[in-house]
């Protein structure tokens, strides 16, 4: 059952153009000149109950602006979006009854009160009585590790633990969508996983809804069973998980030392860097199995260091982009 449905949404935003020798003067001002930007243009999709999708992209693609229209924060040119079968724009208060955001750069909390005082004033927003808003919190607590973050000032939070509080506070009045923008960035790796657990067991307990945008590709190939991609304002690709993996996802690069220099021609991998002793090599998983290529370089010398990554999310994404563009086969499922 769809949740969320979006069809050939648009916004257009007007905005006022500074001219060489226009800037500043008398006529700027009576006859300013604008110009008009497609910041979304005309896309479609839906999310089904229960799901937890990736709405990616890269920095200016249409992503915010799609989720502020969702919430009700924007006004849409043109274009239907219906979100728990309410209209965003008309129904904004009443849809904040039942959705919840986290954005990574915007804080929730009150910067100089602890979480609990926060979710006290946000229980009372959301009009929950006090015995059910304690149950909540004590349950939110527990689950999210935060017991002892409770009385301390968020400004002397962790990032980590900010963000902890953060999606905590979020779903107080057990919202049935959360959005999450970015909600691991900056974050190190062992909270990164931490955060994703989270959201993992928010889904599977809760069954709520999960509407993420990443630049972080670990947080959608862990998370996410279905992406949608979007750039320049337009879906240029709706897909599974598993599916974009195989098509995209697929190179892998190991960053690896040796203790002396060593000859790893016969390890099947293409080399990007050799520096005698410290080499960078590339590595199609869709041709080759890691385990086996691992195996293979570990036995070529001892290993001072390895570290195995992905290419950024926004090479992924312009590979997609000018594939389609290009003619070239992509899926749009909308």
């Amino acid at each position: 059952m769809s949740i969320i449905e979006v069809n050939n949404l648009n916004k257009v935003f007007r905005v006022k153009t500074k001219e060489e020798g226009f800037r500043g003067s008398i006529k700027s001002i009576l006859s300013p000149r604008y110009r008009e930007i497609n910041a979304v243009n005309n896309i479609s999709f839906q999310v089904e109950k229960g799901e937890i999708l990736a709405f990616i992209g890269p920095n200016g693609a249409g992503k915010s602006t799609t989720i502020k229209m969702m919430t009700g924060i924007l006004y849409p040119s043109s274009g239907e979006i219906v979100v728990l079968g309410m209209n965003p724009s008309k129904d904004r208060k009443k849809l904040s009854y039942k959705i919840g955001t986290v954005f990574g750069q915007k804080s929730q909390l009150w910067f100089h009160l602890p979480p609990l005082d926060s979710f006290n004033l946000l229980g009372n927003i959301y009009e929950m009585d006090k015995n059910t808003l304690r149950k909540r919190i004590d349950q939110l607590k527990e689950i999210f590790e935060i017991q002892e973050l409770m009385d301390i000032p968020v400004r002397k939070l962790s990032l980590g633990q900010r963000i902890r509080c953060e999606i905590a506070a979020s779903i107080l009045h057990e919202p049935e969508i959360i959005f999450l923008d970015e909600p691991t960035i900056g974050l190190d790796v062992v909270v990164k996983q931490k955060i994703r657990e989270l959201i993992l067991l928010l889904n599977k307990e809760e069954k709520t809804t999960i509407f993420l945008t990443s630049h972080d590709s670990g947080d959608i190939e862990q998370l996410c069973k279905r992406a949608i991609i979007i750039n320049h304002g337009e879906v240029v690709l709706n897909e599974a998980i598993k599916k974009l993996k195989y098509d995209y996802l697929k190179e892998k690069i190991i960053h690896i030392k040796y203790n002396e220099a060593v000859d790893i021609s016969n390890c099947s991998v293409d080399i990007i860097k050799n520096k005698g002793n410290a080499l960078k090599v590339r590595v199609d998983t869709s041709k080759e199995d890691m385990d086996e290529v691992l195996t293979k370089l570990i036995k070529c010398g001892k290993v001072k260091d390895i570290t195995i990554s992905e290419p950024p999310m926004e090479e992924v994404i312009s590979q997609i982009y000018k594939q389609a563009k290009g003619g070239g086969e992509y899926a749009v499922n909308s």
